[in-house]
């Protein structure tokens, strides 16, 4: 067990999960340390600790030097890393303040008895699907704000002339948050987004920040959140991206799906190339829509 205690160091556990991840079981040290945002020299550290430990197996071909989880270590790894840390509960004084704000919000559309039972059950959603362990009481807000938002805007007397799009992926960290916020960026006030994902990660992958932010786009706060009926009934055009059939169907929606690769545990070069072939489709998405002029 004492080399285990290695992977309580957050960047040595990342290393360990993604080569778990990977589809051949094995990373490169370059591909790494450009997923994670690091210097190379700083990932090889990191390595070498666990393959000192025996946690990981180098295994060299050509030029390259592959890493791999030791054999004999795989369960015990694997146990370790899946292991569901526990999720701060945020305190009922903190929840009823939140139901109190969105109630004025929303009054007059929705009874505080509504908003109550959003607020709680985004709370739950956030925490026990999505495992978001920072900010959660501010995302508890926001989540339900959106989906609250969503209702409103599914009804008659909350549609109106702005078109909505959702965005779904599997992780809610990549692909789906390319796209979202590159139309934002392009489209402004003028189309609602939204983005959800089937199995949410915990938080949007840094790799996908700074290919937005080589661009010119913001990601603007945004995180992942489980996919909910309410925002699939808002939109008017859903997009969906290696999530399967998790999406349900509605009728009067446009659903479009794009095969895509995701970019989870990608070098910053190829999500490059998976965030201009986004960017190209998202503009030509939104030549389609009907949106008003600025």
């Amino acid at each position: 067990m004492s080399a285990l205690r290695l992977l309580a160091d957050a960047t040595r556990a990342q290393i360990a999960s993604m080569i778990l991840d990977s589809a051949e079981g094995r990373q490169l040290v370059g591909k790494m340390a450009a997923a994670l945002g690091l210097r190379q020299p700083t990932v090889s550290h990191h390595v070498r600790a666990l393959v000192e430990e025996g946690l990981l197996v180098r295994s060299p071909e050509g030029r390259n030097v592959w890493y791999s989880i030791a054999p004999e270590q795989f369960d015990r790894v694997s146990d370790y890393l899946r292991a569901a840390p526990e999720v701060p509960r945020v305190e009922d004084d903190v929840l009823d303040r939140i139901v109190a704000d969105l109630s004025d919000r929303f009054a007059g559309t929705f009874s505080p008895a509504t908003v109550d039972r959003f607020v709680r059950e985004s709370h739950n959603l956030l925490a026990d699907r999505a495992r978001v362990t920072r900010y959660l009481p501010s995302l508890t807000s926001r989540f339900a704000a959106d989906r609250l938002g969503a209702l409103h805007a599914a009804t008659p007397a909350g549609s109106g002339a702005t078109p909505e799009v959702l965005f779904v992926c599997v992780q809610n960290a990549g692909r789906s948050q390319l796209a979202a916020a590159i139309l934002r960026h392009l489209a402004g006030d003028k189309v609602r987004v939204r983005t959800a994902g089937s199995a949410p990660a915990d938080a949007v992958r840094s790799v996908i920040v700074a290919a937005l932010d080589e661009i010119g786009v913001s990601i603007d706060g945004e995180y992942p959140k489980p996919l909910t009926d309410e925002v699939v009934r808002a939109s008017d055009v859903v997009v969906t991206m290696g999530c399967g059939d998790a999406c349900p169907i509605y009728p009067g929606r446009r659903y479009l799906d794009w095969d895509l690769e995701d970019p989870v545990g990608l070098p910053l070069a190829r999500v490059r190339e998976i965030r201009d072939d986004i960017d190209a489709r998202v503009r030509a998405l939104l030549a389609t829509l009907s949106v008003n002029a600025p």
